[in-house]
This record gives structure tokens, C-alpha cells and sequence, in this order.
């Protein structure tokens, strides 16, 4: 019998199975250079979770919303790049959940560079668009009829990221959306400035890296920071069951003071999170995307739960009542016991692992209802 060399069975085996990188998540946005940040969106590659992603109606049901709501709001979505196809994108996302058209001719929905300019807008950056289609179908998702303004900086900078917000201000949001961060360190205060306006609430994600430093925008002591679960169905009275999602960032602040509306024993700084929704990219929602990806997939990190969480505060019609998160330490939020963010961290407590009460990856909790908001 001919033999086969170690070398040769290895090379026959890994044609037989798949690689372990392509069968589980991936991140959208890859690592950036000092002063950028990178969108938190992640895909689940595998087929069988890419053809049942969840519905806006299983959204709704999992978190109590409202069908309608938020007519007078308009919540800004802001990413780094051009998404060509974000409007034609949007549209079937909603056309398919049965939701009004959202469009530029209707003036439900606008695009706009950096500086609030309909042209010249920016070249894409990556695959960002992903992260677009994510956040405009999540906002849609939870408020179907606000008005969406999708404002693209330049490029990942802080810097163009920041402007971007501050235009979408400007133009009229009510409601700022970021889904994207950077681990906070001794130049994070320097755009902080861009995430304080009075009157406007400002959400981000908490990042999808597990226990670790903050990720700015979201240790702002302005922003409300979001982080993410893992949801499923369940045989129980809400019908949903949810628990830590591993990915969901938690963490102390080293950079940026204690609020003195959080009161956790363990962390002398601002913890992160405050509230969160889903965000496992295994039990994550449908959303449709053609720039990047063929179409419907599932799309997941914390990049989702932000942006939904946009959207509750939009429908709740307080957005004026959010200079920080505080409003969402008074209870009346589904508590997320189970499941912890830890991978070889040492932590052991709350600040890492779903407990009764506050905890680090899911703040207070997830919407039940829109009485907490």
C-alpha cells in the first residue's frame, strides 16, 4: 500500500473540512490605525443562520414595541464611506416587512457627506456598507416611521466621524446612531465634544470584543452605550429568553470619571454598558445588503442592538430627556441573568458576567416595553 506523508493527510483533510474561520462570525470592519475607529458589525457565514435571521416582527414581539410611533422623530445614522446602495437596500428590507417607503423623494430619507451636503459624497471605505444596511434596516426595524438621515464622513477618522455627528445635529436628528469605536486611551477626551448636544440623544455600540478597556464613543459619560444579548424563543410568558452575548464589550474606565448616576461598587470609572438588545450575530437579524454581500443575511455585533435601541428612544419621544444614559437606571427593562463576556480575563463579577441588576456587557437591560425609555 502506498503511504501517504503527514504532510499530504493534513493538506487532504483541511479540503474535507472547513476551515474553522470560515464557519463561525466575522468581523466587517478589520483592525485601524490609532484616531479610527472600526464598525462593530459581524457576519455569520454559515448558511442555515444566514437563511433565518430575525424578522421586524419577531424584533417587536421579543421587546413589546408598538407598530407605530416616532412620526416626529428623525434618527441619524452615521458611517464612515459612501453606501451606494443604501436607499435601494432600505427598500426592500422595508417593502418585505410591510413597512412605508422611506425614500429621498418621499423626504423620508436623506444622505449626506460629512459636512451635511447632499454631493460630493465619500468613496466607500471597505465594506462598511454592511454596516449601514445594518443600521438603517435596525432604526427601521424599531421606529417605521422616523425619518432617517444617513450621514457619511470621509473616511473612519475620529475626526470625520465626530464632524459627522455634529451635522447631524445640525440638520435636525433627534437621535444620533454610532455603531463603531475604538479602545479609549489618552486622545479619546479630544472628540468627546462631538458626542454632548443638549437636547439630542446619542447612542453607541459598546464593541463586540468581550471584557476589555472601553470603546469610545460609548464610555462618553454623554452617550448612551449599548450593550448586546443573545436572544431566542422561548416557552415562557414573554415567549423570549435572552442572556450575555460573548462578544458584547464590557469594561472600567481608566480615561473618563464616574457618573454620579451609576452607583456599581467595582469600577472607579464609567462602566459600559447601560441598556442593551440583541446582538449575537447566531441569533441575529435578517438585514439585506447588496453593495457588499448577494442580498438577505444575518448581521449581528453591536452594531445592531445600537441602532435599535435608537429607534425605542425614538418611538418613546423623550429623545430630550437623554444628556446621558441616567434615565435608564430607574428599572421597568427585562433583566438579563446568564452568559458572561469573559475569554481569558480574569473577572468573576458584574462586570463581566449577566447578574440580577446591573451588569457590565448588559447594563440594565433590554426594552420591555417603552416604559424604561
Amino acid at each position: 500500500m502506498k503511504r501517504i506523508s503527514f504532510l499530504a493527510a493534513l493538506i487532504v483533510l483541511a479540503a474535507l473540512v472547513p476551515s474553522v474561520a470560515s464557519a463561525g462570525p466575522r468581523d466587517i470592519c478589520g483592525p485601524v490605525a490609532s484616531g479610527f475607529a472600526r464598525c462593530y458589525a459581524k457576519v455569520d457565514s454559515r448558511a442555515a443562520l444566514r437563511a433565518n435571521g430575525y424578522s421586524l416582527a419577531d424584533l417587536r414581539s421579543a421587546y413589546r414595541l408598538p407598530d407605530t410611533g416616532g412620526a416626529g422623530e428623525t434618527i441619524a445614522i452615521v458611517d464612515a464611506g459612501d453606501a451606494p446602495t443604501a436607499e435601494a437596500d432600505l427598500a426592500v428590507y422595508r417593502q418585505t416587512y410591510g413597512l412605508p417607503p422611506c425614500t429621498m423623494a418621499n423626504g423620508c430619507f436623506r444622505k449626506v457627506n460629512q459636512h451635511g451636503d447632499a454631493a460630493p459624497l465619500p468613496p466607500r471605505q471597505g465594506d462598511w456598507p454592511v454596516e449601514t444596511a445594518l443600521d438603517l434596516d435596525m432604526a427601521s426595524a424599531a421606529c417605521s416611521q422616523c425619518k432617517l438621515l444617513l450621514v457619511e464622513g470621509d473616511d473612519a477618522s475620529f475626526e470625520a466621524l465626530g464632524t459627522s455627528v455634529d451635522s447631524a445635529v445640525k440638520l435636525g436628528a433627534t437621535i444620533v446612531s454610532n455603531s463603531y469605536g475604538a479602545t479609549e486611551s489618552h486622545w479619546s477626551g479630544d472628540y468627546a465634544a462631538h458626542y454632548q448636544h443638549p437636547g439630542v440623544a446619542i447612542v453607541a455600540s459598546s464593541g463586540d470584543g468581550g471584557f476589555e478597556a472601553p470603546s469610545a464613543p460609548a464610555v462618553y459619560s454623554s452617550v448612551v452605550a449599548v450593550g448586546g444579548t443573545s436572544l431566542s424563543k422561548a416557552d415562557n410568558a414573554r415567549g423570549w429568553t435572552e442572556s450575555v452575548w460573548k462578544g458584547a464589550s464590557s469594561g472600567c474606565s481608566a480615561w473618563v470619571a464616574k457618573p454620579a448616576w451609576q452607583k456599581d461598587p467595582n469600577c472607579p470609572g464609567r462602566t459600559v454598558a447601560d441598556v442593551a438588545a440583541v446582538a449575537d450575530p447566531a441569533t441575529g437579524p435578517a438585514v439585506y445588503e447588496t453593495t457588499v454581500l448577494s442580498g438577505w443575511t444575518v448581521v449581528g455585533g453591536t452594531s445592531a442592538s445600537a441602532p435599535f435601541i435608537a429607534g425605542v428612544i425614538a418611538l418613546s419621544g423623550h429623545h430630550d430627556q437623554y444628556p446621558d444614559a441616567s434615565r435608564l437606571y430607574a428599572g421597568k427593562l427585562n433583566d438579563v441573568v446568564g452568559g458572561d463576556n469573559v475569554g481569558f480575563e480574569e473577572c468573576g463579577d458584574y462586570l463581566c458576567t449577566g447578574v440580577p441588576g446591573y451588569d457590565g456587557p448588559t447594563g440594565n437591560g433590554t426594552p420591555n416595553g417603552l416604559a424604561a425609555f
